[in-house]
């Protein structure tokens, strides 16, 4: 059962990366373009670090989407190939199964095997014990371990759960056992600020605030129920910029996680945006299953890991053009550009008390 459910899940996130592209939350967000204020590609350095001493050749990383079985093994052989060929940091789908069924190991194990030194993440749910997180990180050889948490997904899954109270110290639990950096992150449903304080209060040191506006897990589980009694839900939740611009909005003394962000990213635009808005790095998953799996959804071997890694190149040069062109030498540069939020993005981080004017002018009061 479980295993149909992954190869439910990868294909109904396909289909969905199938769509017709719609405006997403990231379209609210626009940089100010200051006409003298470009550098030398040359000098640009689109590498970004994390705490613990990670650094990441790129600012941006495939996310967590699959494993578990033989469809979706040959899925993540493919976007490890592509890991391997560019340095991209990739993650591996919710390793649970893995928990119950060590035969499927292969299928995770294959980030590793064909990506031998590369940075390489697992992935389990908030449910997961400390021993259950060593056992998942000895068995991928990890850099760092994701917890996710995803009580919008569970809800509406058929067979989820609805039991999660003791997530906050389960999640403190595992960082405290687990030797690699633990990255706690939402599944597409974003997260706010009293989230982001609080996991900093477990000795959590990275978030990735996950939002809508990319996979919908509202969506593919109400696909699976018989009844889809749940598609009020298909628009629940906040977007990765909505959270980021919450996380702004928290006092300045307080401690919080180095963020991530992720939700609806398709272009090297929507990562600069989240750069800009304080990600460290910008994580992508639907639009990278897309080229893996071609227009039929058919093609994860060769051809896809081609199709991705060239797609990744692009996406690195525009990145050092673009860094150029808003005269950002570093990735941390971004963070002082100055940002426009409009539209319903806008409305909703005001009532949050997002002080946006400041974002609008930060490029003079940042020396």
């Amino acid at each position: 059962m479980t295993g149909n459910r992954k190869d439910d899940h990868l294909n109904f996130a396909a289909a969905q990366q199938r769509e017709e592209p719609h405006r997403t939350p990231w379209d609210d967000v626009r940089l100010v373009h200051h006409a003298l204020a470009g550098i030398d590609a040359a000098d640009v350095d689109i590498s970004t670090s994390l705490p613990g001493g990670v650094r990441w050749p790129l600012p941006f990383y495939i996310n967590g989407m699959t494993g578990g079985t033989e469809t979706t093994g040959r899925v993540n052989a493919a976007l490890a190939e592509a890991a391997a060929e560019t340095g991209i940091a990739i993650a591996t789908g919710s390793m649970s199964i893995y928990l119950r069924d060590e035969t499927v190991l292969p299928t995770f194990r294959v980030l590793r095997d064909k990506n031998p030194r590369g940075f390489v993440m697992g992935n389990l749910s908030a449910d997961a014990t400390p021993d259950q997180a060593r056992r998942v990180v000895d068995a991928l050889e990890a850099n760092a371990l994701q917890i996710h948490v995803n009580s919008v997904q569970e809800t509406v899954m058929p067979e989820g759960s609805r039991g999660f109270g003791a997530w906050s110290e389960n999640i403190a639990a595992v960082v405290e056992a687990t030797p690699v950096p633990v990255i706690v992150k939402e599944v597409g449903f974003g997260m706010t600020r009293e989230t982001i304080a609080l996991l900093a209060s477990l000795g959590v040191t990275v978030a990735d605030t996950a939002g809508n506006g990319g996979t919908n897990f509202a969506r593919v589980e109400n696909d699976r129920r018989a009844g889809k009694d749940y598609s009020f839900l298909a628009d629940f939740g906040q977007s990765a910029p909505f959270s980021l611009l919450d996380a702004t909005t928290l006092p300045e003394a307080t401690q919080r996680p180095a963020l991530l962000a992720s939700g609806g990213v398709r272009n090297p635009y929507d990562v600069v945006r989240g750069l800009a808005l304080g990600a460290r790095a910008v994580g992508v998953a639907g639009t990278f299953l897309h080229t893996v799996l071609g227009e039929t959804g058919l093609d994860a071997g060769a051809d896809g890991t081609e199709r991705l890694v060239q797609q990744i190149t692009d996406w690195r040069d525009r990145l050092t053009e673009m860094y150029a062109m808003l005269g950002a030498a570093t990735t941390q540069d971004l963070s002082t550009t100055d940002v426009l939020i409009s539209g319903e993005l806008a409305e909703s981080a005001r009532l949050r008390g997002a002080d946006l004017e400041s974002l609008a002018s930060r490029r003079g009061t940042s020396k």
